[in-house]
Parts: C-alpha cells; sequence; structure tokens
C-alpha cells in the first residue's frame, strides 16, 4: 500500500496492499479494497467498507453522521455503515451520509450529497450537485443529472434517465410535521423526465413514459406515454 505520510489512519483500518491513500485524508476504521484510490483531504469514516478500485476524489467525506439538531421533525435513525461497490467513482467535495449502500461501476458527480437510508444501484450515474435525501431506492442504471433534487422516501426503478434541474417534492402539508403523508415520486423502469420537471408527492410516473422539459405533474402519469405542460397532461402513446 502507499500511504502519504500526513495521512492519518486508524490503527484498526483494513487497507490493501495496493491501495493509495493521499495527503491529509482521514482514514478510521474502515475497509479499502484493492486498487483502490483515495485522494487528498478525504475523510473516510469507522465502518465505511470502499469496494476494489475504487477512486474516491479529494475533499469526498464517505461516513458522514446525520444530525437532526433538533430543527427537524423528522427523527434521524441510521446505521454506522456505508458500502461503496468495486470500480465506482466518487467525485470531489461528494458527501455520502452514513447507512447508504452504492452499487458497482457507479459514478457519483462532483459535489453531490446522499442521505442516510440510501440504495444506489449498478452503473448509476449521480451527476454533479444531485441531492438525494433520506430513505431513497434507485435501480441499477438510472442517470440522475446535474442540480436535481431527489426528494425523501422516492422510488426510483431501473434503467431512469432523470435530466438536470428536476425538482421532487414529498409533502403537500408542509407544516403538519413529519408523518405517513410524506412520500415522493415513484418513477418506474425505463422513465425519462426532462429539464426542469417538477414533480409532486406521491405521484406515480408510468414504466417507459415520458414526462416534457418543464412541466408540473400533480398526478399519476400512466405507463407509455408523453405528458407535458402546467400541470401535466397526456399528449401522445408511446409508441414500441
Amino acid at each position: 500500500m502507499t500511504i502519504h505520510p500526513t495521512a492519518l489512519i486508524d490503527p484498526d483500518a483494513i487497507i490493501s496492499d495496493s491501495a493509495v491513500i493521499g495527503p491529509f485524508s482521514v482514514i478510521g476504521k474502515a475497509r479499502i479494497g484493492d486498487g483502490t484510490v483515495v485522494h487528498a483531504h478525504c475523510v473516510v469514516s469507522d465502518n465505511v467498507v470502499v469496494g476494489e478500485n475504487v477512486e474516491v476524489f479529494p475533499g469526498a467525506y464517505l461516513g458522514k453522521e446525520p444530525k437532526g439538531t433538533g430543527a427537524t421533525s423528522r427523527k434521524v435513525e441510521f446505521n454506522h455503515t456505508l458500502s461503496i461497490g468495486s470500480s465506482c467513482s466518487i467525485g470531489p467535495n461528494t458527501v455520502i451520509y452514513y447507512d447508504v449502500e452504492i452499487g458497482s461501476n457507479t459514478l457519483i458527480g462532483d459535489g453531490a450529497s446522499i442521505r442516510e437510508k440510501c440504495v444506489i444501484g449498478e452503473r448509476c450515474i449521480i451527476s454533479r450537485c444531485v441531492t438525494i435525501n433520506y430513505s431513497t431506492r434507485i435501480g441499477d442504471g438510472t442517470k440522475i443529472m446535474d442540480n436535481t433534487h431527489i426528494t425523501g422516501n422516492a422510488i426510483i426503478g431501473k434503467n431512469v434517465f432523470i435530466s438536470t434541474m428536476v425538482g421532487t417534492t414529498n409533502d403537500n402539508v408542509i407544516r403538519a410535521g413529519y408523518g405517513d403523508h410524506v412520500v415522493g415520486p415513484s418513477i418506474e423502469d425505463d422513465a425519462v423526465i426532462g429539464v426542469g420537471a417538477s414533480l409532486l408527492p406521491a405521484v406515480v410516473i408510468g414504466k417507459g413514459s415520458m414526462v416534457a422539459a418543464g412541466s408540473v405533474v400533480t398526478k399519476d402519469v400512466r405507463p407509455g406515454v408523453v405528458v407535458a405542460g402546467v400541470p401535466a397532461r397526456f399528449v401522445r402513446q408511446i409508441e414500441v
């Protein structure tokens, strides 16, 4: 292994012989796999498992502990674990909280933030400055582009494409406090969400459907159709 002399390494860390740890990085009681490179000024907290051939770029924070600080109505619960699959790329200044699972061959872009209780599949792209809130599941092969916000309690299927600056929400009540009504959108496999679209709480975007750019989706979208407008309305069936 190659460890820069300025790095701080917990004596109980398990670091592969072929791993590289860069300057001023802090490694807790973590496990770091073969061929993985942790660049300068990264934090890898206790109980974080980083697979083989992962590249963690400067300033990334893996295993941040979520804090409610009394300001949130949602009780913050999480496990002190984080798993990153093999051959992933973790961009500069990314923050990945505890209680997250990331599948192999997934790219996490610069400045992304992923909250607790999220599961992200294999071969995904979570692009630059994307924020993924708590308790969200994202299927294999899904791509979420720059500056998009995925709200808490959302479900996103496989091979979904979500364009830039898409907004999703999970609460129409706002001031009632956290409860069973706080549910994000559900986007089924192969759906496409256009740039700048807004998805309201609990809406279902059906398999293979397309939401046009700038649309506001206020109700469920059935499978295999195009919707557009404010509010979004049926435009046409997608020919297979």
